[in-house]
């Protein structure tokens, strides 16, 4: 039986078939994935602000980071990752589906139905809402919209727009930025999965997005964290 494609590879190849991509990289077979959490350490800001072309490569990470903290940064052409360690949390779930088209409004919506269920169910948030990629293919995808609890509710509370009670995935990811409008978003997966091939990394299917700003509109600009798990 033919393997599916990795998440990156194939989202990569199917985003929007009408966008033009930016190739940031130069040729570079790309094999990989697609699509959580903290912030950036200055060095990180440092090196992103280097002359992409001419970017050093960073030292590898700290194997020995400690838990939920990030790791030492990895820099690479047109590219910066970051290695950390993300914690599972209690999460409200939303699942559902969307086309490559309309990706921004579909996602945008999604968060909003489910924050308006977290606050009608008096849960309290604990982070920024996210997006966890479970499936693609030429037409579009699935994906899981989350939004970290504070703490698991007790029993199994009845929230509404089928809005139920989870865990955020956990493990050891490359966490990558993604800083402009929306729609513009494949040529950081682009940038990400030359990156991975450069590095030979083994990563796994599961790729996340973290809001750390609203969406304003379809076609706003929005601050992304992407989190690539490693396996």
């Amino acid at each position: 039986m033919d393997e599916e494609p990795g998440l990156i590879d194939a989202l990569r190849t199917h985003w929007r078939a009408l966008a033009i991509f930016t190739l940031l990289v130069a040729s570079a077979a790309v094999i990989a994935e697609r699509r959580m959490f903290p912030g950036v350490s200055e060095e990180d800001d440092r090196t992103a602000a280097a002359p992409a072309p001419a970017a050093p490569e960073a030292a590898k990470p700290d194997e020995k980071a400690e838990t939920a903290k990030p790791g030492t940064p990895d820099a690479a052409p047109s590219v910066m990752s970051e290695t950390v360690t993300v914690d599972a949390r209690p999460a409200a779930v939303l699942k559902g589906q969307g086309k490559w088209e309309g990706a921004a409004k579909t996602l945008s919506e999604a968060l909003a139905r489910l924050n308006a269920a977290v606050k009608k169910a008096g849960l309290t948030a604990n982070g920024r809402p996210v997006a966890v990629f479970t499936k693609t293919d030429d037409t579009g995808f699935s994906f899981e919209a989350m939004a970290p609890l504070a703490a698991a509710p007790e029993g199994k509370p009845k929230l509404p727009d089928g809005v139920e009670i989870g865990a955020s995935p956990a493990g050891k990811a490359l966490k990558f930025q993604h800083r402009g409008s929306y729609d513009e978003i494949d040529a950081t997966y682009e940038a990400i999965a030359a990156y991975l091939d450069e590095k030979g990394l083994d990563t796994k299917d599961l790729i996340i997005e973290e809001y750390l700003t609203d969406f304003k509109s379809e076609d706003a600009n929005v601050d992304v964290d992407i989190y690539v798990f490693l396996k």
